[in-house]
């Protein structure tokens, strides 16, 4: 089976983007910074969240987030329409193929719906993750909300 930041590549082949290993990890939005030499708000954590609907279905959401920020529970959940709990490690793998701290904000098997915290608009160049805790790639957050196919939203809280 391929690697985290192979199966990335091959999944984004068709976008301009050029991934960078780092020397070290990359698993916590500070480890990112520092490894990149940027903002901690510049780093895209991607959360996967549970939405628990009316009817008791349940389908995971991505929420992509400033390094900085904390997912809003309360706004996710009203942007959402429906309950929200926190995805295990479980639930990451399966739903986005990756494991926690090198999940990617695209690039998963399905996608997922994804709604990007408003507070990224305010960098430039943003960094994620790109398949492993050592992998990132750089994009602006429009083209991020663009791939994704994002709903831009106030989902972020300091």
């Amino acid at each position: 089976m391929a690697s985290g930041p192979e199966r990335f590549l091959a999944a984004t082949a068709h976008l301009p983007i050029s991934p960078r290993r780092m020397p070290d990890s990359t698993h916590t939005a500070a480890e990112a910074a520092a490894a990149v030499g940027c903002e901690v708000g510049a780093i895209v954590k991607s959360l996967v969240f549970v939405a628990v609907h009316r009817d008791g279905s349940r389908e995971p959401v991505l929420a992509l987030v400033c390094g900085d920020n904390r997912a809003d529970l309360d706004a996710l959940a009203a942007v959402l329409g429906a309950g929200v709990e926190k995805a295990d490690a479980a639930t990451v793998k399966q739903a986005t193929g990756y494991s926690i701290g090198g999940v990617p904000p695209l690039g998963h098997p399905a996608p997922a719906r994804t709604v990007v915290d408003r507070d990224l608009l305010r960098f430039e160049t943003l960094w994620s993750a790109a398949g492993s805790a050592y992998d990132v790639f750089p994009a602006s957050p429009q083209q991020l909300v663009e791939w994704t196919g994002g709903e831009l939203a106030d989902i972020g809280t300091r």
